[in-house]
């Protein structure tokens, strides 16, 4: 095998120019052209390719090593940049090439599980077994190389507005915070156990309650829950916090950093202010607390034209509390047909309501199953309210609130992208105004819908204790796209204010004590009004990349059950470090 010695690498491969010039480049073999006479190597590194060049100029040692590579062999080579003579106009150096003088051999490499190519149907858990090969293919490299554009410009965006970084612990004490905690057992205090921090909620907090006044952090946060596409057990956020602010402040703060980071990495004009939409509006227009508003097909509400109408599944509805809603596919008869209509029905179903009611309008006249039922001129009424026309097909559901709107924003979601309406952009949305409580029908109690530090509205406190319903956060999301990128609120720095809250949740003054109590005696020290958020940076690039997997901007993911294929992890320990721990395992009888 060959060394480096005497050469060092004067270009990327991507970057080599200057017909004449003498380079060094160094990479991986892409590809080989053994004509006899001529070889030809695609050289690769992160950059891009650069073609090396061998022939009856080459001397002969040198030639014979470069007929002997093979793909993934990496290579050095030392050569005289010349013109192309068949140029290819796809690559960025495609009309140059090296005429190589100096090749040394780095290492072989055997042949790959897979070719690396970006457009390969390799079965993905293939390719999570051999990630660092998968990784070598341009189009991840190319989005990490991009999450990393997108940190330094977070960075220097809130450095240039007076932000100090600074690291949050790892390893905290459990606090609720939603979801469930990753736990590391302590050796030392047996029994005990720290906790994988789900955000720096608390701790950025007390370094606002300590006068840091703005504080930034690219937070690494655990979250033990299911795994979908959008989400893994380890993400990053960038986390902020800032002390004598209102929302107006964190919100203005926000888009400027969107602003930044499109502009520096994607060279895209975002317009700001970006707009807004209170939660209420949000549910009601759209179904859902992070629409996509990139199309139209809101959710109408019919519920007074057949609150009184012979279709008892409308009537009912209305009569027991709830409503019925629809939506209008325009020009959508056609694929919407009444194979596909049953399939929506079941896949309603699937997600909490009882079924699914509509017209369907191919011919001269719609197709409405439940007309029979309907009064005279009723139909009719119905068509006109939804703004419904030939060729289109309006779908309803009737339930009560908490199921007709989640049920019909889902609906409207599958139905745009079966009918392919949504079109390309940057979608970016305020939702705010969120409501303070939510009720757990298991539990039949309120819980915070964010958390219990958040700030309710100041015309809303007098309602804590009588109708919490009725109680105002304030609370705010960022939507790109429908994907929620950054969830935020102003926090309560009033420490009888705080206590109250927390009475509302229904917790005692033990349990507040045992999950919060270093927070709660902060507060009795004086805290300056705060608030803040933190963005989703693993989402962040996930969009600005154009893809639809967090695993295709990790460098190391994990799958949905959370191992991670390539190192075997999560793995067992021996019984000696167990022992250390005072942990017994106890083997689960569903493994056998």
């Amino acid at each position: 095998m060959d060394t480096m010695s005497g050469l060092k690498r004067s270009h990327y491969c991507g970057e080599v120019d200057g017909i004449g010039a003498e380079v060094t480049v160094g990479g991986y073999v892409q590809k080989i052209r053994d004509m006899g006479n001529l070889i030809f190597i695609d050289l690769r590194d992160r950059t891009g390719i650069v073609q090396l060049a061998f022939g009856d100029y080459t001397d002969r040692e040198i030639f014979k090593k470069a007929s002997s590579c093979r793909s993934e062999y990496v290579l050095m080579a030392k050569g005289i940049v010349r013109e192309r003579e068949s140029k290819n106009p796809d690559l960025k150096t495609g009309n140059i090439e090296i005429a190589v003088n100096d090749l040394r051999i780095l290492a072989k490499a055997q042949t790959t599980p897979f070719e690396i190519v970006d457009d390969l149907n390799t079965n993905e858990e293939l390719r999570l077994r051999y990630r660092y090969l998968d990784l070598r293919r341009p189009s991840l490299q190319k989005n990490i190389i991009t999450r990393s554009k997108i940190a330094k410009s977070a960075r220097d965006y809130f450095y240039e507005n007076g932000f100090v970084e600074i690291e949050t612990p790892m390893m905290m004490k459990s606090t609720p915070e939603g979801a469930r905690d990753y736990i590391v057992p302590s050796r030392i205090h047996h029994g005990n156990f720290y906790a994988l921090p789900q955000s720096p909620q608390i701790y950025k907090q007390l370094l606002m309650i300590a006068g840091f006044d703005r504080y930034v952090q690219l937070a690494r946060c655990f979250r033990d829950e299911d795994l979908r596409a959008d989400r893994q057990p380890e993400f990053t956020q960038v986390d902020l916090e800032m002390s004598f602010v209102d929302v107006e402040d964190v919100l203005e703060m926000g888009e400027g950093f969107i602003k930044r980071i499109f502009k520096d990495v994607l060279g895209v004009d975002i317009p700001t202010p970006l707009p807004r939409l209170t939660y209420k509006e949000a549910m009601e227009r759209f179904g859902s607390d992070k629409p996509d508003t990139r199309f139209g097909m809101e959710i109408q509400d019919v519920s007074d034209l057949v609150a009184d109408c012979g279709f008892g599944v409308f009537s009912g509805a209305v009569q027991g509390g709830g409503s019925v809603r629809a939506i209008v596919a325009h020009d959508g008869a056609k694929t919407l047909t009444r194979k596909e209509i049953d399939k929506l029905t079941e896949y309603v179903r699937g997600i909490g309501a009882k079924g699914l009611a509509f017209i369907r309008w191919i011919d001269d006249e719609p197709t409405c199953a439940f007309a029979k039922f309907l009064g005279e001129g009723e139909l009719e009424r119905i068509i006109e309210r939804v703004g419904a026309k030939k060729g289109d097909v309006v779908l309803f559901v009737a339930d009560k609130n908490s199921v007709t709107l989640p049920v019909l924003g889902a609906l409207r979601l599958k139905v745009a992208k079966q009918l392919d309406i949504i079109p390309e952009g940057w979608n970016f949305l305020w939702i705010t105004q969120f409501p303070f409580f939510e009720y757990n029908e298991e539990t039949n109690h309120w819980d915070a819908m964010h958390h219990p530090f958040t700030m309710p509205m100041d015309e809303c406190i007098e309602y804590l204790d009588t109708n919490p319903e009725k109680v105002i956060a304030k609370a705010y999301d960022l939507v790109l796209n429908g994907t929620e990128l950054s969830s935020g609120s102003i926090r309560i720095n009033d420490y009888e204010l705080q206590q109250k809250m927390f009475e509302s949740l229904g917790l005692t003054d033990e349990e507040i004590e045992a999950k919060f109590g270093f927070l709660v005696d902060a507060y009795k020290y004086g805290a300056a009004p705060h608030g803040g958020m933190g963005i989703g940076l693993d989402r962040l690039a996930m969009l600005m990349c154009g893809t639809d997997s967090l695993r295709d901007v990790t460098a190391f993911p994990k799958v949905q059950n959370a191992s991670e294929l390539m190192s075997g992890a999560p793995g067992t320990v021996d019984e000696k470090q167990l022992e250390e721990l005072a942990i017994k395992v106890v083997k689960d009888d569903k493994e056998d």
